[in-house]
């Protein structure tokens, strides 16, 4: 189903100036601030995946020419100094700093020591407020109204690390987004690369991510030992046919053998050879073409700097190369990221429209909201899922594109920025419309901490962990 709102032509002349006075404009073009912290070395509970590089000194899947790692090394991990350090030097580059997405990476959180957890997250709340909170709900409270607000907050985590005291942890944390490490869905594959878990474990987990409100992302792996690249592209298509699965996001890591990793060991006893530059950026550009309207890619390419590489391919902005031949080529790509209006500066905008696909997923219904334009660039999206048997309404995400401006400012020529515009609210509006279609009396919003206030000044109260408003 479909629905058209009339607007006025778009242009972006000021955007373009953000643009061109900010460094690296790519790290904000997509509305929020991201800050990585990396946690302390722990090593998996279940083992190690044999492509994994992590030794003592560093988190398992990393290595320590990583930029992150050499900053986390030099700060010894310490997650407020790291937030505090990032800060610092984000704003010395331009970019505004009053929506963070915290993003915490390294080894499976929610294998270390609770207390370590609850304090890692504290701490860097701790930092954003610019002042110590005397436990983990005072910094929450202090937040909602901080100059540097959480804004949304993502966690590296294992499928089977996802059991529902789990899932209330991290949104007990105030988490949003989960990224789980699927790698290619197949039993026989996990169990000679030591995955340590099956496929059954991926279902049930996006599953219960989903119900829990949160945005989901799978890491993607093509060209695993005892992989070949038909079969990557058939598993990967499963990945979206089957609705058992269907992501919101993906990474995709593309295998290689790196430097003290088990597969560096044993890769010529096994006979694997990781895909050249070429396999890889055919199969890349197989599945940049399968991917549906619905799901973003996030990265291509892990940064393995290329003296700790014993084999694969050494070029990190291959997606570089393949986004520029599909435009070259004109050849239309759904996935989100290609069609944000962040990354397509220099085209007209004019005749928005709200989209709305609706599709089956993990025993739910998803509504995709999208604002467009007619050459279908994205303003802005929504994902609203109906479930537990169509009783109950979840929005799991809301996001408006462009490059990120402050809180409260919003641009005086109405030509400036689809920041602050409303764009959110009207799709909020058209999530509300479809639960009460559904006969659902409450309508349910996974929030970062800092975002609470918009919900508040929209009628929505806490409840929980959500931000919920009564249906008339």
């Amino acid at each position: 189903m479909k629905q058209t709102i009339s607007k006025k032509p778009i242009t972006t002349h000021q955007e373009k100036m953000i643009h061109q006075n900010v460094k690296k404009p790519v790290r904000t073009i997509s509305g929020v601030t991201p800050i990585a912290v990396v946690l302390k070395p722990k090593k998996c509970d279940h083992g190690t995946c044999i492509y994994c590089p992590g030794g003592d000194f560093v988190p398992q899947s990393y290595t320590d020419k990583s930029p992150a790692i050499m900053r986390a090394l030099a700060l010894k991990f310490d997650p407020y100094e790291q937030v505090m350090n990032r800060l610092g030097v984000l704003e010395r580059m331009g970019h505004p700093t009053d929506k963070i997405e915290l993003i915490i990476i390294g080894g499976t959180f929610l294998q270390y020591d609770i207390k370590y957890q609850y304090n890692y997250v504290k701490r860097c709340y701790d930092a954003l407020n610019g002042k110590k909170a005397k436990d983990l709900e005072q910094a929450k409270k202090w937040n909602e109204t901080s100059k540097h607000r959480c804004v949304a907050m993502c966690i590296e985590n294992r499928p089977d690390n996802c059991s529902p005291e789990e899932i209330n942890r991290m949104l007990d944390f105030g988490t949003t987004r989960v990224e789980i490490g699927v790698q290619m869905p197949d039993d026989e594959i996990y169990k000679k690369v030591n995955r340590g878990h099956t496929v059954k474990d991926v279902v049930e987990a996006t599953e219960r991510l989903k119900n829990a409100g949160f945005k989901l992302g799978y890491h993607i792996m093509p060209g695993l030992p005892y992989s070949n690249p038909k079969k990557d592209i058939q598993m990967f298509k499963k990945i979206f046919s089957d609705e058992k699965f269907r992501p919101d996001q993906l990474k995709i890591y593309p295998c290689q053998i790196i430097e003290n990793s088990p597969l560096a060991l044993i890769h010529k006893q096994i006979g694997y050879e990781a895909y050249t530059e070429q396999q890889t950026k055919k199969i890349l550009i197989e599945m940049m073409k399968l991917i549906p309207e619905y799901c973003r890619v996030m990265r291509i390419m892990r940064e393995i700097p290329k003296e700790k590489l014993v084999q694969g391919i050494e070029k990190l902005d291959l997606r570089k190369d393949i986004e520029a031949e599909f435009r070259k080529s004109n050849i239309k790509i759904k996935e989100i990221r290609m069609r944000e209006i962040g990354f397509n500066q220099d085209e007209e905008h004019k005749n928005l429209k709200l989209k709305i696909i609706e599709y089956p997923a993990s025993n739910g219904t998803e509504f995709f909201l999208e604002f467009i334009d007619e050459n279908d660039i994205l303003f802005g999206l929504l994902r609203l899922r109906i479930y537990d048997n169509k009783k109950k309404a979840m929005v799991r995400e809301i996001h408006v594109y462009g490059q990120a401006l402050e809180l409260g400012k919003q641009e005086k020529d109405n030509a400036a920025s689809t920041q602050h515009i409303g764009l959110g609210k009207i799709m909020l509006n058209k999530a509300e419309e479809i639960a009460l279609q559904h006969k659902i009396s409450k309508i349910s919003v996974i929030s970062g901490i800092g975002v609470r206030e918009y919900y508040k000044n929209l009628g929505y109260y806490l409840e929980g962990f959500y931000m919920v408003k009564d249906l008339k």
